[in-house]
């Protein structure tokens, strides 16, 4: 069975416009990258777990910060890995500048011997839809045009 993530794509709307709530990651290997490195709050569970429970712990992993209200379930993405990303939606404001992140260790650098701790998500932004579809890694993409179309 492939991997599979749970997520939430936090939304809002500013005088009119939506935007969209993404998560840029933590550690080395994203430092320097921007567009095609962002996501929605998400990680792993496993098939014996509700994927919205999941979500939801997951999105407070990532951000310090619980959400819950009415979630609207998005259509299931496929990314190239293989892994499978289901989604929830909900409107909802948050400060992206106060958020708080779970570590995580990795041997840093190669081969070193050393553990370094590192952010999971280093920080987090609010993007209009156009803006966010090109900070977005290129397979969740669907997931803000589906909500578009939800939305709008």
């Amino acid at each position: 069975m492939p991997k599979q993530s749970a997520g939430i794509l936090l939304y809002r709307k500013v005088e009119g416009q939506l935007q969209v709530f993404l998560v840029h990651p933590g550690g080395p290997f994203f430092k320097n990258k921007d567009d095609g490195a962002w996501s929605i709050p998400k990680g792993e569970f496993l098939d014996d777990e509700n994927g919205l429970v999941a979500a939801k712990r997951e999105f407070e992993e990532e951000t310090g910060q619980r959400i819950d209200g009415d979630f609207k379930q998005l259509s299931p993405i496929k990314i190239k890995s293989g892994k499978l990303i289901r989604a929830w939606a909900i409107e909802g404001d948050i400060d992206h500048t106060t958020i708080t992140s779970n570590l995580f260790e990795m041997e840093w650098p190669p081969h070193s011997g050393k553990m370094v701790s590192f952010a999971e998500v280093d920080r987090a932004a609010w993007f209009d839809t156009a803006t966010a579809k090109l900070k977005i890694n290129a397979g969740q993409v669907n997931l803000i045009a589906e909500l578009e179309t939800i939305i709008t």
